[in-house]
Parts: structure tokens; C-alpha cells; sequence
């Protein structure tokens, strides 16, 4: 069996942060009225895409009524819908398709993780809750061996530095924001160890994409920097 299939199914066994499961399976007896005659997936959802990848993207936590029903990252919300057109026009997925994990879709060299596997109330984990979930990332980002890592939004921006840089190991799990972080920003690149670089990106949730901060021109802009870093190795 392939190591990352090991990682998926750890990861969807977890049973390590009681609130959020909690939560996912609330959400899941309640639903929205549009998914009433659905079935949520309401545990812990496994990364996308096939490891090793060139592009590894990382999120923050799957969304209640998106990817913790559909059981697939940024699957069946709106952020999805912005997220996989756009790597879709940028060559990293075969179809646009957002909208169930029985599309067809396929990542093409990219992966997609979060910094949380299971849906938090108000989308805020905490940050107990990101430290007992950060061995899933390194080992994704070990497996991965991704030469570009995108993150979407500040947090994942820290996470992964954190878990990547060379102050990995002068710092506690439990820090938000760790001293000597490279400021985030939409479009912000930082190199990582062993050639791979990190760029930063606002996350295509609601709040940015329906006020603007980040539109499809932004986000079709930053995988283009990021297909033009990989094809410059």
C-alpha cells in the first residue's frame, strides 16, 4: 500500500480532538436544507491528489457543509468552485468540477492538505487543536516532497513555516504567530529548505472572494508564479 493511502487512512481514523468530532457530526444531523437528502461524510477528511507532487497546497480546515459533507477537500462550497477553475486553467487539475468527490476529477502533479482534517465551529481551530493535527502535515509535506507549497491564508502560512524552516526546531507547536515568520501576504514567496519555495495566497472563502480582496485574475496570477517556479527547476 502506498504511503500516502497509510497517511489518508490515519487521518480519517483520528479521534484525537473530541470537539470537532463533535462538531462534524452536529453539522451532520442538522444539515442545510439543500443537502437534506445527503448523507455527510462528518470525520476527518484525508488529503487530495497523489504523493509525491510537485504542488502541495495547503488549507486550513474543511468547511461544515462543504468538504465535511462531500469528504473531499474544498469539495461542494463556493471556495472550491473558485479554487479548482483556477487550477484547473493553470494545467494542475484535469476539469473544473467542485461540486462532488464522484466527479472525475484529478489533481495533476498537486496535492491538497489543511492544517485541520475536521470541520471547527466557526471555522476557528484552536490552537491545541492545530498542534495535535500538525503531524498529519509534516508527514504530508514529507511525502509530498512539493518543490512549490501555496498556502491559503495566514495560518496555513505559519503552520507551514513552522514545519518546514530552519527555526523548525527553536520554536513551540502551540505559537500562532512564530518570531521571524515571513510576513503573509497575497502573492508572497519565501524559499523553504531543499530548494522548495512557499507563496502565499488570501483563501478563496466567501469573506474574500464576495468582497473582492481576491479575485480570479489574483488567484490565476498566483499559480502562475507558481507553474513558473516549477518549470524554472
Amino acid at each position: 500500500m502506498r504511503k500516502s493511502h497509510t497517511l489518508n487512512r490515519q487521518i480519517i481514523g483520528c479521534d484525537q480532538c473530541p470537539r470537532l468530532l463533535e462538531h462534524c457530526q452536529s453539522i451532520a444531523q442538522i444539515k442545510r436544507k439543500a443537502y437534506q437528502d445527503q448523507e455527510y461524510w462528518a470525520k476527518p477528511v484525508p488529503n487530495l491528489g497523489e504523493l509525491p507532487a510537485a504542488l502541495l497546497l495547503v488549507g486550513l480546515a474543511p468547511g461544515a457543509h462543504g468538504a465535511n459533507r462531500t469528504g473531499r477537500m474544498f469539495t461542494g462550497d463556493e471556495s472550491g468552485r473558485w479554487l479548482f477553475r483556477a487550477l484547473h486553467r493553470a494545467g494542475f487539475a484535469n476539469q473544473s468540477t467542485w461540486q462532488s468527490d464522484r466527479d472525475g476529477l484529478k489533481l495533476l502533479d498537486c496535492a491538497i492538505t489543511a492544517v485541520n482534517h475536521c470541520a471547527p465551529p466557526d471555522n476557528k481551530p484552536t490552537l491545541e487543536e492545530m498542534k495535535r493535527c500538525s503531524p498529519f502535515l509534516a508527514e504530508t509535506i514529507r511525502l509530498c516532497q512539493p518543490r512549490v507549497i501555496v498556502a491559503l491564508g495566514q495560518i496555513a502560512w505559519t503552520q507551514t513555516w513552522r514545519l518546514t524552516s530552519a527555526h523548525r526546531q527553536s520554536v513551540t507547536p502551540q505559537q500562532h504567530r512564530i518570531p521571524g515568520t515571513p510576513k503573509f501576504a497575497h502573492g508572497a514567496r519565501v524559499a523553504l529548505e531543499q530548494g522548495c519555495w512557499m507563496l502565499g495566497s488570501y483563501h478563496p472563502s466567501q469573506q474574500n472572494t464576495f468582497t473582492g480582496r481576491l479575485t480570479e485574475k489574483m488567484l490565476d496570477d498566483l499559480f502562475l508564479q507558481a507553474r513558473q517556479l516549477l518549470d524554472a527547476k
